[in-house]
């Protein structure tokens, strides 16, 4: 039995191959653009193909008669039983032109070289999107009906199944299949598509939020998807079955899941949070569509349109999808597909496999350069109290790493100990002696640094003034605010605008605020503290809507506690899990990698939202907390040592200021 297939070296076609040469008298012709030795014996390879059954084509679907050579033509005449045509562009995304191109050329073409090679049978492999957005159940005798074809791949693939449908010389089979995802039994994907355009905002939010905590997402339309080794199956047996000419198969899931459903199982498999409450976006139908086509023809909502979707890493069409309208009845497919055996998967069964496949292999930030060395190798890098504790820990990996590594502080010895113990190990480390909670010194500092430097690249707010101590014992130490407020929030607001000229100016740079944890939480006894880190961040966060046009990012990491120096007077915290200094310094390496807007840890990020959705509740905690824990040590100045309950309270509560 002879075979020609295009589109052979796509995802599903050179499994169609290999699948096909399980058949001992198989003989697959492949229509290749190059078919050269090497991409032939590539596709041998995979195939399994000892033999040699496997002949390449020369050819190109978007040429006339696919372009392939007449003489080769009139050598395959009467000799083809059957043409599969699989090559196709399947990128909702893609040029509108390209896609009418391949899709409707490419079958023209393709029906031109079958009559003229005499095939006995034409196989298209089309798509459920040729059904466009018709509203409710598309079953296989219908084509017509279809509705709502705007979109440019729709269009192609109605297009396409009409010139085969056309056809009057040869018998012709379609196929429809759904969204096509990985293996069943590897996991194993080409590329991004799908229900996988949500995996990076699952993997976000995995990242930011404990696994427990409920979350709020989407409530669509039933998304059908099918795993490549069905496709490929169900391929398989229709296209040797006898007595099926003339019909079209639906390639789907019977019983497919709605879009909140089907993200739940892939935040499962990625032990993300759930989506346990869902809005349904058929709300959104709502918005009279002129009402929406005249707000997005606005540059404002366009801008912030793409912005959102590029921040979740989304397709800019994922929206029209997201409310999918169309059921496909496959039931007469899956009674002819049942006398081979051949089922459909669960999507249960198998989607932590696409999500692991996923991770390891198809995630984007794989293919970026998010070393630290590639983010600040060469670049000017100020850490703002770096000469112990964190800010050390921070500039040791920032000069390791190839930066030209700036850091001030006050005490001019310490300083001197870091170059001297930076020097030993062939690093250098540029020191600078300044209190930036004294505004003429700061701004004398900034100057020096300036003439010296040329500016900076990304500055480290990392210098800060901690005091532990209830407003019920501050009631006369209005001192207290004024001091943390000098240093925490108007001295680093100083540096930073003292070079944020020069990133403007070179559209390029990245200030990171060292806030705290205490910010998400409110924590008790820290309210000098905290109102300041919060002061700070608020001011960042209104310098990031200012900026986000010229280049400049704001990071605020919500730092947890760290057993450094300023913890040290509060000697309960030997009893309390905490950081040391190189875990905390990771937390800020990883704000200068990846640029976000606030890093922070799960407990962090719980606290926030339980602040914001059951703040009464929040404060019981904090309050029970508050009342756990000592004011100062025992009346021997030595420390308490802890009780059960704290015990129990600071292990849940891992990294909080208590």
């Amino acid at each position: 039995m002879n075979y020609f297939v295009t589109g052979a070296s796509g995802f599903i076609g050179k499994r169609f191959v290999r699948k096909l040469l399980t058949r001992r008298d198989a003989r697959v012709f492949v229509l290749m653009r190059d078919a050269s030795e090497e991409k032939l014996e590539r596709l041998r390879e995979f195939c399994g193909d000892t033999d040699e059954r496997i002949v390449a084509v020369q050819g190109d679907i978007t040429a006339e008669k696919l372009g392939v050579d007449p003489k080769d033509i009139r050598k395959l005449k009467g000799k083809i039983d059957h043409f599969v045509h699989l090559a196709a562009i399947y990128d909702l995304t893609a040029d509108p032109v390209d896609v009418e191109r391949a899709n409707v050329g490419g079958v023209r073409n393709a029906l031109d070289f079958s009559r003229a090679a005499g095939v006995k049978r034409f196989h298209h492999v089309s798509s459920i999107a040729a059904a466009g957005l018709y509203e409710g159940v598309f079953r296989e005798d219908m084509f017509e009906e279809a509705r709502h074809l705007e979109h440019a791949y729709f269009r192609s693939k109605h297009e396409s199944e009409r010139l085969v449908r056309a056809e009057k010389k040869m018998a012709w089979r379609i196929y429809r299949p759904a969204i096509v995802v990985g293996d069943s039994r590897t996991g194993e994907m080409d590329k991004i598509d799908g229900p996988y355009y949500f995996f990076k905002l699952i993997q976000k939010m995995r990242h930011a939020l404990p696994q427990w905590l409920p979350a709020i997402g989407l409530e669509g339309g039933r998304i059908n998807v099918v795993p490549v080794d069905f496709v490929v199956d169900a391929l398989d047996y229709l296209v040797a079955a006898p007595d099926l000419d003339g019909r079209a198969f639906h390639l789907t899931d019977p019983a497919p899941l709605r879009l909140g459903e089907m993200l739940n199982l892939f935040a499962r498999a990625a032990h993300a949070p759930q989506f346990t409450l869902r809005i349904n976006a058929a709300m959104f139908g709502f918005i009279p569509g002129a009402l929406a086509k005249g707000l997005m023809s606005l540059t404002p909502f366009r801008r912030i349109r793409k912005l959102a979707l590029h921040e979740l890493g989304l397709p800019d069409d994922i929206l029209t999808f997201v409310n999918y309208p169309t059921r496909f009845d496959s039931r007469e497919t899956h009674k002819v597909l049942a006398k081979g055996g051949v089922k459909v998967p669960r999507l249960e069964d198998y989607a932590w496999r696409l999500w692991d496949y996923w991770e390891r292999h198809l995630d984007p930030d794989l293919f970026l350069d998010r070393s630290l060395r590639g983010r600040v190798a060469g670049k000017r890098i100020l850490v703002t109290g770096g000469s112990v504790g964190i800010g050390k820990a921070v500039a040791h990996k920032l000069a390791q790493a190839g930066a030209t590594t700036i850091i001030c502080a006050r005490d001019a010895a310490a300083l001197k100990e870091a170059k001297d113990e930076f020097a030993a190990e062939g690093l250098t480390l540029h020191t600078y002696s300044a209190d930036i909670a004294d505004p003429e010194a700061c701004t004398k500092f900034i100057a020096r640094l300036i003439a010296d430097h040329g500016g900076i690249d990304i500055l480290v707010n990392n210098a800060g003034r901690s005091i532990r101590r209830s407003i019920e014992h501050s009631y006369d130490r209005l001192h207290d605010l004024d001091r943390t407020m000098k240093v925490n929030y108007i001295g680093a607001v100083q540096v930073a605008m003292g070079f944020l000229p020069g990133m403007a100016e070179r559209r390029e740079g990245h200030i990171v605020n060292v806030s705290s944890i205490g910010v998400l939480t409110n924590a008790p006894r820290f309210s000098a503290y905290v109102a300041s880190k919060a002061a700070l961040e608020a001011w960042s966060n209104c310098a990031a809507s200012e900026f986000l046009d010229r280049g400049v990012h704001f990071t605020n990491v919500n730092m947890p506690l760290v057993r450094t120096a300023m913890t040290a007077p509060t000697k309960f915290y030997a009893n309390v899990p905490t950081l040391d200094p190189d875990e905390a310094a990771d937390l800020i390496i990883d704000a200068i990698i990846h640029r976000q807007s606030r890093v922070a840890t799960r407990l962090g990020r719980a606290g926030q939202v339980m602040h914001a959705l059951l703040p009464n509740f929040a404060h019981i905690v904090m309050n029970t907390a508050f009342r756990m824990f000592p004011e100062t040590a025992g009346k021997s100045g030595a420390p308490l040592p802890p009780t059960a309950d704290q015990i129990a309270f600071t292990q849940v509560l891992r990294g909080l200021h208590l």
